[in-house]
């Protein structure tokens, strides 16, 4: 009777002692738990609003969120009951660590892969020039971009060679301006020449007025006399308005015998006397 009696007494000093311990961690995993999933829509509910982040890094957000507040809800549970928690964090960051150290390249996808998805240099279907490549966007995943030249070929590229290298994007802006050298001859009429230039691009459509097109001798060459033309057009329409410009400027040049000429050299032929 005395041994039952002893155990009786035992069990009711460890639930004074540990019961109020037990409720609290109870409490907290019930809180946390709660949190967890909160923080995490929360989280899901602005990034899905945001025109920034794309769809891609949403579950992404999600799961990170409340894997963070579960491992400080464990933490604090077991700090609750005297657990020596700063080892264990010692432990889990080493072992991050090591893991990152292992995983480097495939950690530095990612993480370009997450600047490219949130930052938006570029959308799938823009024209670009990325890592010394040209093409048209057609995936962007976490770890890689996916590609196709002008010419139809398939192309995979790493996220980080992307986002430590220049990013051109083609397409970003509603306007660009159309770059054309025009070569005449020295003997032709440079007023003339110009005045056609600006006849022509007041005629075609789809330049704009603003910014004003440019039309200026751009430099004197070997051969020729360089007419720069500086034109602006719509984005889309920027190389079927340059074939046109110069099949146009092509044409006009003939009617009017405004030359485009040959490279050509002067060659000096000197004789010299022979001694017998």
């Amino acid at each position: 009777m005395t041994d039952v009696n002893q155990i009786k007494e035992l069990i009711y000093q460890v639930m004074v002692e540990y019961g109020m311990q037990v409720v609290g961690a109870i409490a907290i995993l019930i809180i946390g738990w709660i949190a967890a999933n909160w923080l995490g829509k929360r989280v899901k509910k602005l990034a899905l609003r945001s025109e920034k982040i794309d769809e891609t890094l949403v579950p992404l957000f999600y799961k990170g969120v409340r894997i963070l507040v579960l491992v400080i809800t464990i933490l604090t549970v077991l700090n609750q009951f005297g657990v020596e928690t700063a080892s264990i964090v010692a432990v889990l960051a080493t072992a991050g660590l090591a893991i990152g150290l292992a995983l480097q390249g495939t950690l530095s996808n990612i993480a370009s892969g997450m600047m490219l998805l949130i930052l938006r240099p570029f959308n799938v279907g823009d024209s670009v020039e990325v890592g010394g490549v040209s093409g048209v966007v057609d995936e962007i995943s976490l770890f890689i971009t996916k590609m196709h030249t002008f010419d139809n070929i398939a192309i995979t590229l790493p996220n980080s060679k992307i986002w430590g290298s220049k990013i051109e994007n083609y397409t970003r802006n509603e306007t660009r301006r159309v770059d054309m050298e025009i070569g005449i001859s020295y003997d032709d009429n440079i007023d003339l020449a110009m005045d056609i230039i600006r006849e022509i691009l007041q005629s075609e459509e789809r330049v704009l007025e603003e910014p004003e097109p440019l039309v200026a001798v751009g430099g004197l060459g070997d051969n020729a006399v360089i007419l720069r033309v500086r034109p602006w057009t719509k984005t889309a329409d920027i190389w079927p308005v340059r074939y046109e410009l110069t099949k146009r400027i092509k044409e006009r040049f003939d009617q009017e015998d405004i030359s485009f000429p040959y490279p050509q050299r002067d060659i000096h032929l000197y004789q010299t006397g022979t001694g017998n």
